[in-house]
């Protein structure tokens, strides 16, 4: 159930290998996992504030929830955001082109 919460998230990566373990290429459009301890519905609508290593800028991308890893164990609690909008494909390829060879790696990431 949705709840249409309308939350600002900001996330910064600031090293390639955060950004293998919190992208999420097998997602539609691209998403990234956020770590955070608020809660958060699947299909809640956010506004990411997205940091990339050395850019200068933020991107600003609307994004809905498709992924909650509660807290527990030794895994990161936190949301997977699908990116939305505009700007979804921008960010989409800035991530990837960023990424290089480690899109497909076989590393553990925070969702698989």
């Amino acid at each position: 159930m949705t709840t249409n919460r309308k939350a600002i998230v900001s996330l910064s990566i600031t090293d390639r290998g955060a950004l293998q373990a919190a992208y999420m290429p097998f997602i539609e459009g691209g998403g990234i996992f956020v770590p955070t301890t608020q809660q958060y519905n699947l299909g809640d609508e956010v506004f990411l504030l997205f940091g990339l290593m050395e850019e200068s800028e933020r991107f600003p991308v609307p994004a809905k929830v498709c992924w909650i890893t509660s807290a527990g164990g030794n895994e990161t609690a936190g949301i997977g955001v699908q990116f939305t909008g505009e700007k979804s494909e921008a960010v989409r390829r800035a991530i990837e082109d960023t990424l290089g060879g480690l899109v497909n790696s076989e590393r553990e990431t925070h969702t698989m």
